[in-house]
């Protein structure tokens, strides 16, 4: 088994001359036990331990040496510690993950930026989307999205998208969350063409480069119920292209799904809707929907924001340099 910290060096920087290469972090030669623990072992531990500092000053001192969307003076602890959970302070594989969610960003800012719960309160009162209150046996943040509460004629998919990103932004600021990641349940029924048609290939290509690798939050689990017969053929297809991770973690249960949908939950985490004892699939709608209202004015910040770590006030991220260049 791996340990960690490690010295790494990115592919590209052995050509010292590129404006584009990572310098080298340098190894960590600590003597605490964090020395000595992996991945696993490390994100078990607190915020404010010792033992993960080495590892948020290799990736911060990357981060800022990186040739990045925009240079930044500086990046907080618990902003790193998402991405270095996200990949078990895996340094590199960490500045990798982060540097994809900043480029994110700044590519797709028709997404990134549309982070209002208000704008789409008509959606979600339909009881399309829920984060059950109850986390699974391994810790698992739980979502539901019900595809059929969504009306294609009146919500586009971007909009649809959004709920998603807005959730994914909350969540990933849950120390629990970002230990033991999340599964999801896509609930297919009413599934129609005209869901389909909203899924241009370019917003398709932007929710599959947030889903793989531009975001900081583990998927562990996709489980699919009620799916079309339709689907499963559409599917087959487009399996052997999905990496192999992902592949292990998708599940099929047709509609019906309350016996197989045991084997990963239980009882007291599903709503009765989906054979469990928990909370009711609406009241767990209205619950999570009044989080997001809630959480509004965050979302906002985090959606103005140049890099998203609001715990650096935007006008310290931009480097004076660069606020040179734009003056």
């Amino acid at each position: 088994m791996r340990t960690f910290p490690v010295g790494w060096r990115s592919s590209s920087s052995s050509s010292s001359s590129s404006s584009s290469s990572v310098q080298p972090v340098k190894q960590c030669h600590g003597t605490g036990p964090g020395c000595a623990m992996n991945g696993p072992q490390l994100n078990e531990l607190p915020d404010e331990s010792e033992q993960l500092q080495p590892f948020l000053v290799q990736l911060r001192r990357a981060a800022l040496q990186a040739t990045g969307p925009a240079p930044v003076r500086t990046f907080s602890d618990g902003f790193l510690l998402k991405f270095l959970r996200a990949r078990d302070f895996d340094v590199e594989l960490s500045l990798k993950l982060l540097l994809n969610y900043q480029q994110w960003r700044k590519d797709s800012p028709e997404i990134s930026r549309y982070l209002c719960p208000l704008s789409v309160l008509g959606l979600l009162n339909t009881s399309y989307h829920a984060v059950l209150p109850q986390r699974d046996h391994a810790g698992s943040r739980v979502l539901i999205y019900r595809i059929g509460q969504w009306s294609p004629k009146d919500w586009s998919a971007f909009q649809v998208f959004s709920i998603s990103l807005m959730t994914s932004e909350i969540i990933s600021m849950e120390t629990q969350t970002q230990r033991r990641g999340l599964k999801v349940i896509f609930d297919l029924q009413g599934w129609s063409l005209g869901h389909a048609l909203q899924i241009t290939p370019s917003l398709a290509r932007k929710i599959s480069s947030v889903l793989q690798d531009s975001f900081p939050l583990k998927v562990r689990g996709i489980h699919l119920v009620n799916e079309p017969i339709f689907f499963r053929p559409v599917f087959a297809t487009i399996r052997p292209f999905l990496p192999d991770k992902i592949k292990q973690r998708i599940h099929l249960h047709g509609s019906d799904y309350h016996d197989t949908l045991a084997d990963f939950f239980s009882s007291p985490v599903l709503p009765p809707e989906y054979g469990g004892e928990g909370l009711g699939i609406e009241e767990a709608c209205q619950d999570w929907t009044n989080q997001l209202l809630q959480s509004e004015q965050l979302l906002q910040q985090i959606a103005v924001h140049p890099t998203g770590d609001i715990a650096i006030p935007a006008d310290e991220v931009i480097s004076d340099e660069k606020a040179d260049d734009e003056g």
